[in-house]
């Protein structure tokens, strides 16, 4: 086992879907995250702590806080009768479409992996990270989880049995993020969604998810830009997310290459082939915002190709 007693690690916000690749496309980012330190205790067993708990609403039953019940799952698989207490510091906002929930699980489980001398690859972390999903929002997606566990661009080719599949990035891609500050609740967002679309619609959705995957590989930022279409989720959600239609537009008039809904809302994101392009879109959509009286918060980076970060490794 490992001689560290005390593991930080940094878990990273993510965008899933990407637009066309609903429930089977994500990507890291750099910032916002969330935080857990794993140490070892003198008793057995695994405890958990969230100074931001009660103002959050964030459970802290061990078996049901996102963050505590992977890590839970994966001691006990890993057969160690020690004892281990998880500390989560919640910065990401709950349900701001950014995979707040998976950015906790990953966090926690590589932390968690390193204290016992990283014994499963980042891959094989995963799975434990889709139950939390189960947890947060009833169904096991690994869109968020996947990418925030091993960075990057990530596609899911099956979730059962799990198949995942890490993409290329182009270095020069740029991401902006905005969080406007309206509750949208996963649940509902997937209610609104219908139940059968139109052959001609899935054929496009499938170009444009394909031409995605190439753009990746042959680093080709214009044709990403074009199949950054969303022609089946996005015209349902989009009616929910007050500003949607301005905001892609303000995104897309000063070069963002695509504009799309982050996860199931209401952050919305951009990708542009540079820090100067992200900036000013981060800028515009956010003007847009200001201008409906909604508060919000922009991020901006390149997409995070190392996953959660550890930050502290103290032995």
């Amino acid at each position: 086992m490992s001689t560290a007693d005390s593991v930080k690690v940094f878990g990273p916000a993510t965008v899933a879907n990407v637009s066309c690749g609903f429930d089977i496309l994500g990507f890291a980012l750099d910032e916002p995250g969330d935080i857990v330190t794993a140490h070892k205790t003198d008793s057995s067993g695994l405890s958990f702590s969230c100074l931001q708990a009660k103002a959050l609403g964030i459970p802290v039953d061990s078996e049901l806080n996102t963050a505590s019940a992977p890590a839970a799952k994966l001691l006990k698989d890993l057969g160690y009768r020690g004892g281990v207490h998880l500390e989560l510091q919640k910065n990401m906002p709950i349900g701001s479409g950014l995979g707040s929930s998976a950015a906790s699980a990953a966090a926690a489980l590589v932390a968690v992996n390193r204290l016992l001398d990283s014994p499963l690859s980042r891959e094989e972390l995963v799975p434990y990270a889709v139950e939390a999903e189960r947890i947060a929002c009833g169904a096991a997606h690994a869109d968020n989880v996947a990418p925030a566990i091993v960075g990057g661009f990530v596609l899911i080719r099956s979730s059962d049995p799990l198949d995942i599949v890490s993409l290329p990035c182009p270095e020069n891609l740029h991401c902006s993020v905005v969080h406007p500050h309206i509750v949208l609740e996963t649940r509902h967002s997937r209610d609104i969604l219908k139940k059968s679309i139109p052959l001609r619609s899935a054929v496009t959705q499938w170009g444009n998810t394909a031409a995605l995957v190439a753009a990746l590989f042959m680093n080709d930022l214009q044709l990403l830009g074009r199949s950054l279409q969303d022609v089946v989720i996005e015209p349902e959600r989009s009616q929910i997310l007050p500003g949607f239609e301005k905001a892609r537009s303000a995104a897309l008039g000063c070069g963002a290459l695509g504009f799309g809904i982050s996860g199931s809302g209401p952050s919305l994101f951009a990708l542009s082939e540079s820090e100067a392009i992200a900036n000013l879109a981060a800028s515009k959509i956010t003007e847009v915002f200001q201008d409906l009286r909604i508060q919000s918060e922009a991020f901006v980076g390149r997409v995070n190709a190392e996953g959660a970060k550890i930050v502290e490794d103290q032995h």
